[in-house]
This record gives C-alpha cells, structure tokens and sequence, in this order.
C-alpha cells in the first residue's frame, strides 16, 4: 500500500463501480478531511446484456426447399435457410445469451400444401432440442381464410372468431400440446392461435404476447387479461402485421389493423414498451407515446422480397440494461456457410443501412417504474453481443464486391446488343398531354413499331378516353429513355383500357425463339392508386390470340381462352411471366413468378430464356426471383397475323386487363442476356 493511503481509499477509488451500493455510500472524503477522488466511470463495454432471436418471415424457405419445388435450396446450395437460421439460434444461445427466439408469422407460403409445413416443423424442432424456447404465431399465408387481406382495421371478418379451427392446419402443426412443451410458455386463448410466454434474463422477466392473424375482440380481451394478470412483468408484444413501411423503402407507415390495436390493446397497457411484426416487405421503425408519456418502439421487419427469398436473414435484439440500449443486427447465418462459388452480389451477410443496424436509447428502469419497480440490471457483465455475433459471422468470410450502378448519362448510354428485335422507349411527348390515338412509337431496332389503338375500337373496350394515356417524364433511374407513358384512369370492369399493338405485319408477331433463346426487358411502375378488384391481372404486355388453338396446348384449369403470353400483375401483385412454350409435344404452360411489388415504385424485369441451358429465369431488379419453371424453349405464336400488345391483355378474344402506372421502355432480343448487357448497363 503506497505511504500515507487507507484501504478506505483504495476501495473508493478506481474499484468504485463494482463496489455494492452500501460500500459505495461509504465513500466520502479521505481519512484526513480531503474530498476523495471521484470514482472511476463504469465500462461500458462490459454490461448486463442479453439478446432475443426474430425469424422473419420464413414461407419462402418453406416453401421452396420441398420437392415440388424442386428442393432449390439444398439442390443451389447444399443446406436450407429455414435450418441454418434454427441451427445458428440453438448453437450460440448459450454463448451470447439469448433466452428466448420469436417467429413473426408466415411460418409456410401454401397454407394446404403439407411438404411446407414438414419443412417448417423440421427447422423449429432443431430449437426444441436445442432447449431454446420461442413463441410462433400465424400469419396470412398460415390461416385457411385470410379474406380479410385487405389492410382494415375492421374485425368482422376473417378473424379467429370466423374459423373452423379443426380445419386449421397450423393448429395441427403447431397445437397448443406443442406449444406446452416450451419452458416459457403461459398459455395460449380458446382459439389456440395466440400465445404467451415469460423468460427469464439477467434476473428479470420479461413476457412476449404473440398474437396471430387478425385477432377478434374475443382475442384482445384475452390479450388484455393476460397483461392484467401478469401486472409486473414488461411485455414485447408480437404481431404477424402492425406497422408497414411507406414507398420510400424506408419511413415507417402506420396501418388501419395496426392502429385499430393501439387503440385497443397498446396505448393503454404501460407494460408494452416494444412491439415487433412481418408481412410488410423491408424495415422500419416507429417510436410512440402511449397514454402514460412512454415510448413504445414498434418495428417490422420481412425479407422475404430479397434475394432468394430473403436469404436467410434474421435479426437479433441486444438488450443493454447497464447501458440502457436495445441494439439491433440484422443478418444471416446462411449466407456465409454457402459454397463461395455460389456468392453473388446480394450475398450480404450483415445489413448496415440504418433501418438494419440501429439502436434505441432506453432507461429501462425508468420506462417500467411505473409497473415495476425492482427493475436493474444484472450483476453479470459481458461485452457487446451483437459485435461479438457479428465477428464471428464474418470471421473467414468475404462480402461479394457490390458494384454500385452507374445512372445514364444521357439517352443513349445502354448496351447495344446485335440481337434485338423490338425496343420500345414511350418518349416523345410533352409531360402531362395525351398520347394521341394512332401516335407511334418508334423501334430502336426499326422494325417493329408500336401505335396506340383507336379508341374504343375492340371488343371489351368501351369508356377509354384520350386522356387515360399520357406523356410523362418520370422514370426508373437506370432507364436512358428519358420518359414513360402514364396509363391512367383504366377500369377493366368498365372496359376503360387504353394500350398499344404492333401492325398486322410486324416480323415480331411469327417469332417463337425457339431455336435461339430470348431475353425480355420492361420498366415499370404500378400506379399507387392499384386496387385487386379493379386491377388485379393488368397485362405489361401479352401476344393476341387463344392459347387454346396452340396444337398440342394443355389446357391448365381450362385455360385455353387466354393468351398464349401473360406479362402480368396478379391479384397479390405479383409480376407473372407465363408462356405457352414452343417446342413440340406436351404445351402447358410454363411461368416465372416475383414476389409481391410495391406500387408506386420503379422496377427492372428481366426474363431469360435459355435453351442451351434449358432454363427460363426472372430477375426483378436485378436479382433472380425463386419461382421459375420454364424451360427455355421458346414461345408459341399462335399465328404471325396476332399482334403484340403493350399496356392490356386479352381473353377469349376480347380486350382486358388494362395496365396502370408507367412504362419506360421494353426490349425483346432473340438471345439469352446476361446484365452486362441489359439495359440497367451502361454503354461501354
């Protein structure tokens, strides 16, 4: 001990902050009357932390890791997202702490198919022999009546209330029996469709309400009841849909079922200081104030529009109670175990955008006073367990360098490609003005013009009027064509369509590719005004005639009055690419599939066709979508005298299925691309 120091000073120096609080109260001045130096701050590096796993969103993996989906994961890559997501939560539990892992919901795509649900049941199964308890609850695609899709806050319809729940499949797959055997587990309502937990971390506990698919009042009663009866405890409340994101990709957007909840379960019950929900594709994060003056931090998150369905992403939520934080990392424990000769681009194995990676600043004690007043953090410390996650995921790993696209510099800077048929750029016109009947736009490749059609001049059209088709100025960002065409005011149900056809005698109308391949090229923008029933199945493009005179053509669900193309939107808004192929002998029809795209925001869509590789391949903006099955052979025309249709469709020989939004410009080359060549490119 140094001359003239006391063991009552050694203690009240630098050793301060491990001290119990009665040691510390006993620090005053020195032994001679001087004030003692002031205690050393704590590390902040090292603090009571524990964190919770969240799945996203998983019907994609579930999906498309069945054999009637071909097994694609395991068959592309040799593992499963779905598994490696399980497995890693199971795996490092103990090592960061994580007590306890949440499902968002959408546990499978195809509420009947039973291959999907077997997938899933698989990967949760690795976590109840890891010991690693979790809540799960049923989201859109989980429930066999989601009539009630529709984004409403109404509770008439659709709800727990309104099912037969023997029927129920994820009551089978995950019945409350199942349920019971998880260490956290409360209970779950009469439904069996909404649950709760308590685990316990660093000494406290903490309660995740789940809640599935559009709750009835019955439901939120139950809800409320369980709270009340729980009244210590601070709850993280879990919801398939809550909080959507607006078509920025990034602000948060409040929707009508989400604030039908605030009022009824959220603003009014302290003890939910966070809540977390799917469904809506991207991220965001919203704070608000409840009717105590607290926060209540909501957040939703769903990858599944990302590369291969969302690429194995998941979240973890670091709960800093030393430092009063929630730190958030959003990444994937399957992408770093992918062959390296599978990497691509959208290979990232950690998010770092700001709705990605990001914290919340909470005193935790404070925030739950009201309720519970024994709350502190834990006498355990440990290092950051998002930062620790994170160096071992990228440990041996290297990110794929992501070129960042270069915007044109003018119209012309895009490949050139000596393939083309037909590329049409809907510019030529003053911003806001009608496109007038017969107005032709020309073709770069010069054979092939488009003319917009009279008006009212085809069976099916009836109220179109000149102003529903209009010059605009908006476009994709990486589109040269310095414009679009504006389809407005199309009604299909009122036969209000307006579009474009190419001549009789257009080369373009007798081509079937078959022998060389095809890649088509769109820009598109679906209108934010969209509705399903107005809307749904709205054609970018079609090729006139019935597919049913196409010899050989099988007819799926008596398809035969459509058209031998669909370039279309469905009623999920998905982009739908199907064709009637052109090789000989069995004709059903062969489609790529997107998932759900956002309206009021610009996409690419390219489809490849190869025939070397036999193979047809979507890619939306740039990345391969997962639901392919065309095998590259071609398209059938049905005869070189039916035109090619830009904006509506065809059924039956009548004209429907009216497109709204923009389109920039299309291409049509008789070879198969690759995006060193698309028109995304720049010229070299």
């Amino acid at each position: 001990m140094a001359p003239g120091a006391t063991r009552r000073g050694l203690l009240c120096g630098g050793m301060a902050a491990l001290l119990p609080t009665g040691l510390l109260a006993a620090c005053g001045g020195g032994d001679d009357g001087t004030p003692a130096p002031a205690p050393a701050p704590a590390n902040p590096a090292m603090a009571s932390r524990f964190a919770i796993a969240v799945l996203p969103d998983t019907q994609f993996y579930s999906r498309y890791a069945t054999q009637a989906e071909n097994s694609q994961f395991s068959r592309n890559f040799g593992s499963e997202p779905f598994m490696a997501q399980t497995f890693w939560a199971a795996d490092n539990a103990k090592a960061l702490n994580i007590p306890f892992l949440i499902h968002l919901g959408d546990v499978v795509d195809q509420v009947g198919k039973p291959d999907q649900w077997k997938v899933a049941d698989q990967a949760m199964r690795v976590l109840e022999t890891g010991k690693l308890p979790y809540s799960v609850l049923a989201g859109n695609h989980d429930v066999l009546n989601d009539q009630d899709y529709v984004d409403a806050g109404s509770q008439a319809s659709g709800t727990d209330a309104q099912r037969t729940l023997a029927n129920e499949p994820y009551l089978q797959w995950f019945p409350t029996s199942r349920a019971q055997r998880q260490a956290t587990f409360g209970g779950r309502d009469p439904s069996g469709f909404h649950e709760w937990h308590v685990f316990t971390a660093e000494g406290q506990k903490f309660m995740v309400l789940s809640l599935s698919w559009r709750i009835s009042d019955a439901g939120i009663a139950w809800a409320r009841n369980v709270i009340a009866t729980n009244p210590t405890l601070p709850v993280i409340l879990v919801n398939h849909q809550l909080l959507n994101i607006d078509k920025d990709a990034k602000s948060p957007l409040e929707t009508p079922y989400g604030l039908m909840l605030w009022e009824k379960l959220i603003r009014d019950n302290d003890q939910i200081f966070m809540t977390l929900n799917g469904h809506h594709h991207g991220a965001a994060h919203l704070t608000k104030t409840n009717n105590f003056g607290n926060a209540v931090e909501q957040m939703v998150v769903d990858y599944q529009m990302a590369y291969e369905g969302g690429n194995g992403l998941m979240r973890l939520y670091e709960f800093d109670l030393s430092n009063g934080s929630i730190d958030v990392l959003s990444f994937s424990p399957w992408v770093v175990n992918k062959p390296r000769a599978t990497l691509t681009q959208f290979d990232q194995a950690v998010l770092t955008s700001a709705n990605e990676r990001f914290s919340i600043k909470i005193d935790f004690a404070k925030r739950f006073a009201r309720f519970n007043t024994d709350f502190k953090a834990g006498a355990t410390r440990r290092t950051s367990i998002v930062e620790e996650a994170r160096t071992a995921l990228l440990a041996g790993y290297t990110e794929p360098q992501v070129a960042t696209p270069r915007e044109p510099a003018g119209p012309d800077d895009y490949p050139k490609v000596a393939s083309t048929v037909a590329h049409w750029r809907f510019v030529g016109g003053t911003a806001g003005q009608a496109i007038p009947s017969g107005q032709v736009i020309a073709d770069e490749a010069g054979q092939n013009p488009l003319r917009r059609a009279a008006l009212n001049s085809e069976p099916g059209v009836t109220s179109a009027q000149l102003g529903d088709l209009l010059w605009s100025t908006d476009r994709h960002r990486l589109s040269a064509a310095p414009g679009s065409a504006q389809f407005a005011n199309t009604d299909k149900n009122a036969g209000r369509i307006s579009y474009f056809l190419t001549d009789a005698t257009a080369p373009i109308n007798g081509m079937d590719f078959a022998a060389t391949g095809y890649t088509v090229e769109a820009f598109v923008k679906i209108d934010k005004g969209w509705t399903k029933s107005v809307h749904a199945w709205m054609n970018i493009m079609t090729r006139d005639g019935k597919r049913g005179t196409v010899p050989g053509f099988t007819p799926p669900d008596n398809d035969a009055e459509s058209t031998p193309l669909l370039f279309a939107v469905s009623s999920l808004r998905e982009i739908q690419w199907e064709v009637v192929p052109a090789h000989a002998g069995d004709r059903a029809a062969q489609a790529s599939w997107s998932g759900e795209i956002m309206a009021d925001t610009w996409i690419h869509i390219a489809v490849v066709a190869d025939p070397v590789a036999k193979q047809s391949t979507m890619y939306i903006e740039g990345a391969p979508v997962l639901r392919n099955s065309g095998d590259g052979s071609g398209m059938a025309p049905v005869s070189a005298a039916m035109p090619w249709i830009v904006g509506a469709g065809a059924w039956d020989g009548e004209r429907t299925d009216g497109w709204i939004g923009n389109i920039g410009e299309i291409r049509i080359a008789a070879t198969p691309l690759p995006p060193a060549q698309w028109l995304t490119a720049r010229k070299a």
